[in-house]
């Protein structure tokens, strides 16, 4: 590398280091300005999860037709269902061998109790199924991209993603993860916050979908590494608020640089960027 393209390289980094800790400052006095009770105001009575039978899901994704497939994660595979109601729904299949490793917990109470959590930036649970050998989950129908798409598959991302539609971003995860942490009682640890569980609605709004559901994967690596602290694996204490506000923290600097989390790497890019 050239003399000019150091200097050029060095003054790239600082600017965007000050970009991070500027939005840091700008998400604080958001915050502030924004009690959560102008959002609770928002929302509507909440009843518990509905209980669907297994016949009902298998009806309502046409058996599980590959055709009605829409996502596929770490915790399962995600279709859209459309309930007899005629409610459009995103219904998660949970892997079997996490069902397998779950067999004995309490998963109905679990997603009563998540489904409890209703934000203008989360992805509400709406019911629920359980039966031998499966679990599976009713979300909300977002129906658009996540912001893994628009940030790291979408060649046009920076066209659909100006900075204020970034920072708008920004500011609804923080909102979710404020709401989740210090609202809900008892408090969601949500255990994984990076841009494939954050859904970008028509209006470009986040809404966070898949939290409180750590306790399905305890122990899975896959989807994880890069989003949680190394002491998340030395110390197995499990997640906590603090792994979540790592992933954000990493979700901020993917919005900033653009650059992906594969493994951590853009921690160590960024770390010494900061520190200077």
């Amino acid at each position: 590398m050239s003399h000019g393209e150091d200097i050029a390289y060095n003054v790239v980094m600082a600017f965007l280091s000050f970009s991070l800790i500027a939005l840091g400052v700008i998400l604080f006095f958001l915050y502030k300005n924004k009690p959560v009770d102008e959002f609770q105001e928002t929302i509507p009575t909440k009843l518990y999860a509905s209980p669907y039978s297994l016949m009902d899901i298998d009806s309502a994704t046409d058996g599980f037709n590959h055709r009605r497939l829409i996502g596929q994660g770490r915790l399962g595979t995600v279709y859209a269902a459309v309930l007899p109601s005629g409610e459009l729904v995103a219904v998660k299949r949970i892997h079997p061998r996490l069902v397998l490793s779950n067999a004995g917990f309490g998963f109905s109470s679990m997603l009563k109790w998540l489904s409890l959590a209703h934000h203008p930036n989360i992805v509400p649970v709406l019911g629920f199924s359980e039966a031998p050998g499966e679990r599976i989950i009713l979300m909300e129908f977002v129906g658009m991209m996540s912001l893994d798409y628009y940030l790291h598959q979408n060649s046009d991302d920076m066209s659909l993603l100006d900075w204020n539609r970034r920072l708008r971003v920004a500011a609804g995860v923080a909102r979710a993860v404020e709401y989740l942490h210090e609202v809900v009682a008892p408090h969601i640890v949500h255990g994984c916050i990076k841009p494939s569980n954050v859904l970008i609605d028509v209006k470009f709004c986040a809404r966070v979908c898949d939290y409180g559901l750590s306790f399905l994967a305890p122990q899975e690596r896959r989807g994880l590494e890069g989003y949680v602290d190394d002491e998340y694996w030395v110390e197995r204490r499990g997640v906590s608020k603090e792994c979540d506000v790592f992933g954000f923290g990493v979700v901020l600097l993917e919005l900033l640089s653009g650059r992906g989390s594969e493994n951590g790497l853009i921690v160590n890019w960024a770390l010494p960027l900061i520190k200077k």
